[in-house]
């Protein structure tokens, strides 16, 4: 199956899962508790936009006016900063929780990490080749070894 197709099975099953997450968080702490508890997320998703995502979103607007895309992707930690805003601006523990482990670095760190290792595949190094497949180039940069003259 691909990406896509996960994408958008996750993004209709996330409602359903903050509706349960919700319950659950009710049921442990009472309703007051978890609808202040939504707004803090909120509140905090909005502050977070406001202060450090602001800036960063000029910083954007200036690089992508200038057609340098490569210094936008280098800044990987402005955009998690505003990953993190939008998803704390989003109603819900779920996708608070993915906020905080986008916005905490050592987090954000290990799970990057994670996403790497699973992402690349495992190689020793080797290559099979079949004899017709390749032949030997002198590098010419190498100075000549004994056999070879």
């Amino acid at each position: 199956m691909n990406v896509a197709k996960w994408l958008l099975y996750a993004l209709l099953a996330l409602p359903v899962a903050e509706l349960a997450a919700f319950i659950a968080v009710v049921a442990a702490v009472g309703f007051l508790w978890a609808m202040a508890l939504l707004l803090a997320g909120s509140l905090a998703g909005a502050l977070i936009l406001r202060h450090a995502g602001g800036n960063h979103v000029a910083r954007m607007r200036v690089v992508l006016g200038d057609n340098r895309l490569t210094a936008l992707e280098a800044d990987g930690t402005g955009v998690a900063t505003l990953l993190a805003g939008f998803l704390l601006l989003i109603p819900g523990f779920i996708t608070d929780a993915l906020a905080l482990v986008v916005l905490v670095a050592p987090l954000r760190r290990a799970l990057a990490a994670l996403l790497r290792r699973g992402a690349t595949p495992k190689s020793d190094g080797v290559v099979d080749l079949e004899p017709e497949q390749w032949r030997r180039v002198p590098d010419p940069a190498l100075p000549p070894r004994e056999r070879d003259r």
